[in-house]
């Protein structure tokens, strides 16, 4: 991963750096391989985020087809 520092301005490459590695990924991977996490709740975790995701998707297909409101 790369991040070019312009005209001395660190702050602002600092922040392209952080959003880089928060779209990645690197920061909740991090977070997770801080202890360690039985297989048996990996797979439970694995499976409720998957749930999450699969939720999210179809209300978003949801109110794409105009059958439930969006937020207000």
């Amino acid at each position: 991963m790369q991040v070019v520092v312009r005209d001395n301005n660190v702050d602002q490459a600092l922040r392209a750096l952080k959003k880089k590695l928060q779209r990645e990924g690197v920061f909740r991977e991090m977070k997770l391989r801080n202890y360690y996490e039985k297989p048996s709740e990996k797979k439970a975790r694995q499976k409720a985020e998957a749930v999450r995701r699969a939720r999210k998707l179809a209300r978003k297909r949801a109110q794409r087809e105009g059958l439930v409101g969006g937020r207000r």
